[in-house]
């Protein structure tokens, strides 16, 4: 009987380490609608690092129409682009630190993260 548990904690173990280290590809946004069209470009930016700043996110502005984004968590680091107008915006990877990103695939909490970005973008932009 102990021999048994001694397997069966092995392969939780096992199933625990292969869970934590869990990849997915890449999510990216493209053209996502705001809820309400912002007035103004400026308006726009000013929604985006809102929605951004509340998260931990680091907004930069690289340009008319062009945010750049960094969340650094411990050791990770996630670099997004986000390009938009007054209707519509796109998040899409750029780098990342510590993610496991292989070319197309990367560690799953990047997915959320990024998916949480947008949630807040859409929450922010409905209240225009």
């Amino acid at each position: 009987m102990p021999r048994n548990i001694s397997r069966i904690l092995l392969v939780l173990a096992f199933a625990g380490a292969l869970a934590a280290c869990r990849t997915a590809p890449v999510y990216n946004v493209e053209n996502d609608a705001f809820t309400t069209t912002a007035p103004s470009l400026d308006a726009a930016a000013k929604m985006i690092r809102g929605a951004g700043a509340s998260l931990g996110w680091q907004m930069q502005d690289k340009g008319p129409g062009h945010i750049q984004g960094n969340l650094p968590i411990r050791s990770h680091l996630a670099v997004v682009d986000i390009n938009f107008d007054m209707e519509r915006y796109s998040i899409r990877y750029k780098d990342s630190t510590n993610l496991k990103y292989d070319g197309s695939t990367i560690h799953t909490n990047y997915n959320g993260w990024i998916q949480n970005l947008q949630n807040a973008i859409t929450a922010r932009s409905s209240v225009y």
